[in-house]
């Protein structure tokens, strides 16, 4: 009997060796639903610290001791069990990461929805779909990317406080440095400008997390317009009034 003859071609390592895989959470977050919920969940983050600080920053109308007073408790968190100011500045950091992972993963979204729509909307009514809102997400984006680092060099860093007024900045001085840095009607303007623009942000980021994070349910999208539009409105005027305050000659 004639034995077969074996054709077949010697057998690589390469053609059994199977493709490393990446760590479960980077494997997630390379897809756009893995993006949806990094957005979703640092954009939380962001919303509560941002209350914080509004509802913080009330005590301005109780007088300079209640406001330094509140700038004081923040840098003694957590004494004598950590040094002090280091459980804000890891507030800070923390903050700062869920910044750079939103931002990060908005522009993931965006690569990928691009490369999915092979062509643009067709007409203006198809893009009018979109509400306001969410067609300006990017640039909201931007203005409030912007105006975090004019806020820093003005009341957390001191650089630009005392620019265009006779003053001088104090560290601890939370009172003055935000009565002086008011005063300036270019500032002030600036101020009521970027607070608009992160009212439209906050109010498509909230309406639109609850989708990311797979809570969507056409009964209750009349409940998440109201909770939307309630936290925007309660930051802008929150946040407005404090300029605006100053100006009138109410706080100063």
């Amino acid at each position: 009997m004639a034995q077969a003859v074996n054709t077949r071609g010697p057998v690589t390592g390469t053609a059994t060796r199977s493709k490393k895989r990446k760590p479960f959470l980077l494997d997630l977050y390379s897809t756009a639903l893995g993006k949806k919920y990094v957005m979703a969940i640092t954009g939380i983050m962001m919303i509560g610290y941002i209350i914080a600080h509004m509802i913080g920053n009330l005590k301005m109308y109780l007088g300079p001791e209640d406001i330094n007073h509140y700038g004081e408790f923040l840098r003694e968190l957590l004494v004598p069990l950590l040094p002090r100011t280091v459980t804000l500045w890891l507030l800070r950091i923390g903050l700062l990461g869920a910044a750079v992972m939103h931002i990060h993963a908005a522009y993931g979204l965006t690569v990928i929805n691009h490369q999915a729509r092979s062509v643009k909307y067709q007409s203006a009514r198809d893009y009018q779909v979109a509400n306001f809102a969410s067609r300006t997400m990017r640039w909201t984006g931007i203005i409030i990317t912007l105006f975090v680092l004019w806020h820093l060099a003005d009341l957390t860093w001191g650089t630009t406080n005392a620019i265009g007024t006779d003053g001088t900045f104090v560290r601890g001085d939370v009172y003055n440095n935000l009565v002086r840095s008011f005063n300036r009607v270019p500032v002030a303007i600036l101020y009521i400008v970027a607070n608009i623009a992160l009212g439209i942000h906050l109010f498509h980021g909230v309406w639109s997390l609850f989708q990311s994070l797979g809570w969507n349910n056409p009964r209750f999208n009349k409940w998440r317009r109201h909770l939307a539009t309630g936290i925007a409105t309660i930051v802008v005027v929150g946040n407005v009034s404090f300029p605006v305050a100053v100006l009138a000659g109410i706080v100063g």
